[in-house]
């Protein structure tokens, strides 16, 4: 709508003229059991620097029924409009504003989210507010530098709990009225309400108690595992507070998981909402449990980076992201008994992984981003913004040191405090503490865009001495489309020796650490240094750039990449091959012998999921059509296997297990997924329980071995909002004309899913193996996708705009037509970077699959 694409120009004047002292905002959700609309009262005391001057306040409502300024009502009909209510004219100082609304519960994840339990028929509301959607709950200055305190008063249904910023307070008559928040921003502002389920306890150290809360639905409550989430809390607690020299900044903390939420969580001050997906009802790897430990505490790192200090706009939005997630693989990483010492396998496997596919797109851009408008910021929540600036972060902590990077943020923070700061007020205290200029590191690596090549170019002697080491730097042009200029960068990083031991362990027998500056740098020797059998560049992972192997390291790694003896090196050796692959540089079925040759030896079950992940995406993508179903039928035997030999109710087996379900496809393999299902056959170890038996179901509906009655009986044996969402994605999944067409109806001929359903449709309806009943669905993509994007909110037209877009059509015929699409169609920058995006993944599927073709025919 127009009115709602707030830019960073008027934010900028906004925050010149005004100070916003605080709010009260009064909620009336006695009815949300019903549904439809609540009043909302916000009362706002600020000051203006002019007198005389306009303004506006945000507010998204159906319906407003004052306005007051200053005591004087104004014409709602006159100053209400879009999403902005017009306030003039002000009073220089002091000025009250009150505005009294119906708002709408939401069934999209953004703004006041209603969500109703099916195992118990109870309403379960909650907020998301980060870009600019607290808009939808209260009238409010929604950027994030007008800063100030909260006051909520809610009155809700009997029998409910009410959770905000503030501790909560004992309800009278069903009305909770909450203390004033500290000076935070609108976006970090939460309300959580709902029969919910609580666990409390305490961190307590050198007389610090800070209470302690665990929220979930009832219907999920057997299933917490409350002392292992206060657990990792703690443990975030101990590190970051020594770490950032300065005390948690709220009265409490409380974690809630909460129903179909968009995101992993939200960082609300006192107040962090999970999505309820890492409350496990099955068994789940070691890796699911790392993984929600990360979220935890990237979170909880939120609480200073973000919360207590935040962005002045979101073109530093990196700042509160990046540091977040490095923060998160450090604490992991370095804390006193974390259960994840190897967190930085992690990091590399994953997070760096993200960073240089989004890197390589038409739509990269430098860390510290130029967001021009809200609708920027709201696709900019991507692989830059978090991964590759947590990467940055960690070469930065490399090229300052450890302890000077801290000594930093805690000047930082300290100097800050409830306050709003730009990347220069960071860099200015990193500079004090270092005593490094990292004006020219700065504008290096946080205002350009691009990813970096190393290379080495060794030299050895006929008694195989290495004569020299060199180690070249390549800046590779970026993709087309992008803004900017490719960029050499200054890196640290280290060089690592491995060599064979005598039990055929690749071992690191020497490392050296150095500074690479421009295209060529010769890497220190001693004399007489022996050519190992791989050597490694970035090792420990400590810069941020793609790394090629010599031809004699990449042998020796091609036969024993999974006989490293630590995991990192492993990880890094994966995820170079996984990029040469995507490059086009190693052909898609010489990857998946590569995978198949190591994998068994890969103990890392994080890597072990991601390499199935990635081999799968290859097969499917990347592969010459030709051969693709003999990939398919190669990696597939594979994984059945491996499940077999797999020990007996370990991780591994359980990760084969959906590797196995996700690719079955010969009568035989089918029926074993049907009789595991059934229960005619077993395997040692492996629990058939509900997440695994709806894997099998989505497997065989999608294969055509499962109708509407076997979906809808799987659906009763769990009555639950995960199984409705599963049965969802089995019935998109069935390969028919008519089940297909039921999906798209549902999704884009209708705004009536809600964001979770909505999400497990469009996963459903898109199959790998139903190309050809997928083909009429590109020219209804581009006929339909921008009234979508224009009717709905963010969050659902982004999935459908990505989610349906036609990636599985790997053809030119899919590149003309989104190429005709942006020309004809003129999109919106947010829509128009989105279909680029797409469309540069069926540009590399392409490319890949003719250097597959061409590797077999040589």
């Amino acid at each position: 709508m127009p009115g709602t694409n707030l830019t960073r120009e008027e934010a900028q004047e906004r925050a010149r003229l005004l100070t916003v002292d605080a709010y009260e905002i009064d909620l009336d959700l006695s009815g949300a059991q019903e549904g439809g609309t609540y009043r909302s009262v916000t009362t706002v005391r600020f000051d203006s620097a002019e007198d005389g001057a306009e303004t506006f306040i945000d507010l998204v409502a159906p319906a407003v029924h004052d306005v007051v300024l200053n005591g004087e009502a104004l014409d709602v009909a006159a100053v209400f409009r879009d999403s902005r209510i017009a306030l003039a004219p002000l009073k220089a100082g002091a000025n009250e504003l009150k505005v009294v609304a119906d708002c709408s519960y939401t069934n999209t994840g953004e703004g006041l989210h209603r969500f109703v339990d099916p195992v118990d028929e109870q309403a379960y509301l909650y907020t998301q507010f980060e870009v600019p959607d607290a808009r939808r709950v209260f009238a409010s200055f929604e950027q994030p530098n007008l800063k100030a305190a909260f006051r909520f008063t809610v009155k809700a249904p009997a029998g409910w709990t009410v959770i905000s910023n503030s501790p909560t307070p004992e309800p009278v008559d069903d009305v909770w009225s909450f203390e004033p928040t500290p000076r935070i921003s609108t976006y970090v502002t939460a309300l959580i309400a709902g029969p919910y389920h609580a666990v409390h306890s305490t961190y307590e150290k050198d007389g610090q108690v800070v209470p302690l809360g665990i929220y979930c639905r009832p219907s999920l409550a057997e299933f917490l595992d409350a002392d292992d989430i206060f657990a990792v809390t703690r443990q975030g607690f101990d590190w970051f507070q020594e770490k950032f020299d300065y005390p948690y900044p709220f009265a409490k903390y409380d974690q809630l998981f909460v129903p179909e939420f968009n995101a992993g969580a939200m960082e609300n001050a006192g107040a962090v909402t999970i999505r309820d997906q890492y409350v496990f009802r099955s068994k789940v790897t070691d890796a699911a449990y790392e993984v929600r430990a990360a979220t935890i505490l990237h979170e909880l790192a939120h609480m200073w980076f973000g919360d207590l200090v935040t962005m002045e706009w979101w073109d530093d939005l990196w700042l509160n992201e990046s540091f977040a997630t490095f923060a998160e693989a450090a604490c992991q990483a370095y804390a006193e008994g974390s259960k994840w010492p190897h967190s930085w396998t992690t990091f590399a496997n994953s997070m760096k992984t993200w960073a240089y596919r989004q890197d390589q797109l038409p739509s990269t851009h430098p860390i510290m981003a130029d967001i021009r408008d809200l609708d920027d910021v709201l696709v900019n929540f991507d692989g830059i913004t978090y991964a590759k600036g947590a990467s940055v972060l960690k070469q930065l902590v490399a090229y300052v040191g450890m302890d000077e990077f801290f000594k930093g943020v805690q000047a930082y923070f300290k100097a800050h405090a409830y306050g709003n700061t730009r990347l220069a007020d960071l860099l200015g205290a990193l500079e004090e503490t270092s005593g490094r200029d990292l004006k020219a590191w700065s504008k290096a690596w946080l205002e350009t865009a691009g990813i970096n090549v190393l290379r080495p170019e060794i030299e050895t002697d006929e008694a195989g001495h290495l004569t020299s080491v060199t180690v070249l730097q390549e800046a590779p042009a970026l993709p087309a489309g992008a803004k900017g200029e490719p960029t050499l960068r200054p890196h640290r990083i280290a060089i690592g020796f491995y060599d064979l031991d005598g039990e055929g362990r690749l071992v690191r027998t020497n490392r050296i650490e150095l500074d690479v500056d421009g295209e060529s740098t010769a890497v220190p020797l001693p004399a007489g240094t022996a050519r190992p059998a791989v050597l490694l560049l970035n090792d420990d992972d400590l810069s941020y750039a793609k790394v090629r192997l010599d031809e004699e390291s990449l042998r020796t790694v091609t036969e024993h990449l999974g006989d490293f003896t630590e995991s990192l090196p492993r990880a890094l050796c994966w995820a170079s091959a996984w990029d040469m692959t995507r490059d086009g540089e190693l052909a898609t079925r010489d990857y998946l012998e590569l995978v198949l040759s190591g994998i068994g030896k890969e103990s890392d079950i994080g890597v072990v999921q991601s390499l199935h992940r990635q081999v799968k995406l290859a097969v499917d993508q990347y592969t010459a059509p030709e051969w693709r179903e003999t990939g398919l039928a190669r990696w597939t035997e594979a994984t059945l296997a491996h499940l077999r030999a797999a020990e007996p109710g370990s991780d591994h087996q359980l990760a084969w297990a959906r590797a196995f379900a996700a690719t079955a496809r010969t009568p035989l393999q089918l029926d074993l997924l049907q009789a595991l299902l059934n229960g005619t056959e077993e395997i040692e170890g492996l629990a058939v329980d509900t997440e695994l038996r709806w894997a099998f179901v989505q497997r065989l509906a999608a294969s055509g071995l499962l109708d509407e009655e076997e979906i809808a009986a799987e659906s009763e044996r769990d009555r639950t909002a995960a199984g409705e969402r599963h049965a969802a994605h089995a019935r998109a999944a069935q390969p028919s004309e008519e089940a297909k067409a039921q999906a798209w109806a549902s999704v884009v001929e209708s705004d009536k899913l809600p964001n979770s359903l909505q999400e497990s449709v469009i996963d459903g309806f898109v199959q790998s193996d139903q190309r050809e009943l997928l083909a009429p669905y590109t020219e209804k993509f581009f006929a339909a996708v921008k009234d979508v994007w224009d009717a709905r909110s963010h969050e659902m037209a982004q999935q459908i705009a990505v989610g349906l877009y036609p990636a599985l059509q790997v053809t030119q015929e899919t590149l003309d037509a989104t190429d005709a699409w942006l020309e004809s169609a003129r999109p919106s920058a947010a829509l128009r970077r989105l279909v680029s995006e797409s469309r540069s993944g069926v540009e590399r599927a392409l490319k890949a699959q003719a250097a597959d073709a061409a590797a077999a025919s040589a």
